[in-house]
């Protein structure tokens, strides 16, 4: 029987970060985690020091978001045609944040794949 490696790289690995391990690719984790919190989050010096914080902020920032594209969608046709606005823009925008809970659900997926690489690498290093 042959031995595998565990890789912690799946379908919900974000293409931005580099594979665990290779050179630089905590750098290249921080960079697009930062892209997915507050630019005033981003720049606290606790999350930058330390990648797995700001992962753990992310994946919050990530769930309030995915409750708001939800709560935009479920009353998005009770509530838009009070605003005044015409049937067809009802529609476009449902499927907006329809397709926008589609996305930030898989970006979740690729933050805990990432934060938990992260704790995989401080966990080795301790």
């Amino acid at each position: 029987m042959a031995l595998t490696t565990y890789s912690p790289i799946t379908s919900d690995w974000p293409c931005q970060v580099k594979t665990p391990g290779s050179f630089d690719w905590e750098r290249s984790a921080v960079r697009w985690l930062r892209e997915l919190v507050p630019s005033r989050y981003a720049s606290y010096p606790a999350l930058i020091k330390h990648p797995v914080l700001l992962a753990r902020h992310a994946q919050i920032q990530v769930q309030h978001e995915i409750r708001v594209a939800r709560t935009a969608l479920q009353t998005a046709r009770a509530e838009l045609p009070a605003l005044g606005l015409h049937e067809g823009v009802i529609e476009h925008t449902i499927k907006m944040y329809a397709a926008e809970v589609l996305q930030l659900q898989y970006i979740a997926r690729s933050i805990r794949a990432v934060s938990q690489a992260l704790v995989d690498g401080n966990t080795a290093r301790t």
